[in-house]
């Protein structure tokens, strides 16, 4: 897609088709290309790697010395230059993400890089733009509603505009590769790795988010990425850090895991990732799903008929690492149906791996053309063959433009549910309960730049009108901290509790006890998973946030404040903390304010 294209695609304009001819004509530029390459360009093609610092070329020293130490090289152009990489991966840790005429600039120092090797070739640069609880791009850029909270919005339409404006913004800065959205179905309330990552439990509202989604991000220039395939959503244990099973037997998969896969299909979606998982019933070998020929070539390719670009998850994750080593795992990638290889832990050991399979007879040259033709398409499609670079114009014209904070907001306040609400206790006002004290859990933002929560909380309210004041007591509350927050409530209207993930032993229980004791009014705000209702009793009312990004606190505060009505339905199950086949608060359930 040129960047006209794209432009129309944000403004509601129209894509032309092109005809046969044209798409003759772009394959054979494809051909061309390839024919050019030499085989150490090809196994680079493949590749998709991190690299520390902000600038293609000048870095920060502590930059240039983690690339050494990781890498071998000092910056991402000399790694471009040695290794002939397809792709970079930007993350906010690895310092690639300050601001947006920052990424906008490192973007286009990659994409010179790119263009000045022997085969001048522009790179795809891809992040995590999740939104909710995983996002490497903050503030002063749109931050929206994640998944979850999408679930709980339930509009198609919204999840649409969502990944456009997200999308555009990407694009603005010179990304144009999301590993976004999210096609697994949570229905493991104990899932640690993906939770509200998921826009719920029923597989076929999933399915039509992920559709509406992949068609927002597409339309504004980016090729969205479906993930975990063949899904992530029943799982224990979280892949980062081992390998989890799967016990979904082959009709379950079918009806439980695939719908939002092959909805992304039927929408057109430009690349699926994999997942870490062993899924016995699609592969007895047990090998991970990234690692299986019957998964990726036998049902993703040949069963689903899908044809676009298949990414690894991280290949410096437990998961994949867990029975083969790292010089294996690339090869075994390949050879399963993966077109490119994402953050291997070790580059040159991975990179050499694959040279060496070929030059061995193990891999085909013929084998590497077939995924590079994929990734040369999608870079066509994008417009990087003709022109790779963004302006600082572009960004200022794009992110984080009233227009877009404004429908950030809209949206968020159609996702917050309220859950319990004793005696139509809320909506309360400044003037019935002007004193606030909001304590609670304040983990790191997603992306840096927004809370801390409880700050967030309490500077909204105070927007509103009230007296606010903040307490952190953290996620695991000691004694002294809750005896302080207990303290702190005397005199108050009303305490305001940010929860983050309750389990039957948290700490955030006793505080939350602790508090409802004291006899002033408690509101429990749950930040992260909507599970938490379950864990706390004795509360005055309950709503879900699904983030603590600011985007969805201010959003569940003007719902406390009566600004907003309550919209949100429950997209997954709450059930019962004593007695799990219990069913405390269904899928769809969610309160409103009578009007």
């Amino acid at each position: 897609m040129t960047a006209a294209a794209a432009a129309a695609a944000v403004t509601g304009g129209t894509i032309p088709v092109a005809h046969a001819d044209e798409r003759r004509h772009g394959e054979r530029r494809l051909t061309a290309l390839l024919s050019r390459m030499s085989l150490e360009e090809k196994v680079g093609q493949l590749f998709v790697m991190r690299v520390y610092g902000h600038s293609a070329t000048a870095p920060d020293q502590a930059d240039i010395d983690a690339n050494l130490q990781e890498i071998g090289v000092r910056t991402a152009a000399e790694l471009i230059e040695r290794y002939h990489v397809g792709g970079i991966i930007y993350f906010s840790w690895a310092h690639n993400t300050r601001d947006p005429h920052q990424i906008a600039d490192l973007s286009n120092g990659i994409q010179r890089a790119g263009l000045a090797q022997p085969t001048p070739l522009p790179l795809l640069v891809s992040t995590d733009q999740e939104h909710g609880i995983v996002c490497r791009v903050g503030e002063p850029a749109t931050l929206l509603p994640g998944a979850m909270a999408l679930g709980a919005g339930g509009s198609p339409s919204d999840a649409r505009k969502a990944a456009q404006i997200a999308g555009a913004e990407l694009a603005a800065v010179g990304i144009r590769q999301n590993y976004a959205p999210v096609a697994d179905v949570n229905v493991n309330p104990a899932n640690p790795v993906i939770g509200v990552r998921s826009y719920g439990a029923d597989p076929e509202a999933v399915a039509g988010l992920v559709a509406a989604q992949v068609r927002g991000y597409q339309r504004a220039g980016v090729a969205a990425t479906s993930k975990h395939f063949p899904g992530h959503g029943d799982t224990a244990t979280d892949s980062h850090y081992g390998l989890p099973t799967i016990t979904h037997t082959r009709e379950q998969w079918s009806r439980l895991d695939a719908p939002p896969f092959r909805s992304a299909i039927a929408a057109g979606i430009d690349s699926i990732m994999t997942a870490h998982i062993v899924v016995p019933a699609l592969d007895p070998s047990e090998d991970p799903a990234t690692l299986s020929r019957p998964i990726l070539t036998g049902i993703l390719r040949e069963q689903l008929g899908y044809d676009g670009v298949v990414v690894t998850d991280s290949l410096g994750m437990e998961g994949v690492r867990t029975k083969y080593g790292d010089d294996r795992v690339p090869v075994l990638a390949l050879k399963a149906g993966v077109d490119q290889l994402l953050n291997p832990p070790d580059l040159d050991v991975a990179w050499n791996a694959v040279l060496r399979a070929v030059q061995a007879g193990e891999l085909t040259e013929a084998r590497l053309d077939e995924s590079i033709l994929r990734i040369l398409r999608l870079k066509a499609k994008l417009g990087l063959l003709d022109d790779p670079y963004v302006t600082h114009a572009g960004v200022d014209r794009t992110v984080g433009t009233a227009a877009h904070l404004a429908l950030a907001d809209r949206i968020a306040e159609d996702t917050t549910t309220l859950l319990v609400n004793e005696g139509g206790f809320l909506p309360v006002s400044r003037r019935s309960h002007p004193k606030v004290l909001v304590v609670g859990a304040d983990p790191a933002s997603p992306s840096g730049t927004t809370g801390p929560p409880t700050t967030t909380l309490a500077g909204a309210l105070t927007e509103l009108g009230f007296t606010a004041r903040a307490l952190s007591t953290g996620i695991t509350p000691t004694a002294a901290r809750i005896e302080e927050a207990v303290a702190a409530a005397a005199g108050q209207d009303l305490v305001v509790v940010g929860t983050y993930n309750l389990s039957a032993a948290s700490p955030q229980r006793t505080l939350v006890a602790r508090l409802v004791a004291t006899g002033v009014p408690v509101v429990t705000i749950a930040i992260r998973n909507p599970y938490d209702v379950a864990h706390v009793t004795g509360q005055r009312a309950t709503l879900a946030a699904y983030s603590w990004t600011d985007v969805e606190l201010r959003a569940a505060v003007r719902v406390l404040a009566g600004r907003a009505n309550p919209r949100g339905r429950l997209p997954v199950p709450v059930q019962s903390a004593k007695d799990p086949a219990k069913v405390l608060y269904p899928v769809g359930y969610g309160l409103s304010y009578r009007r």
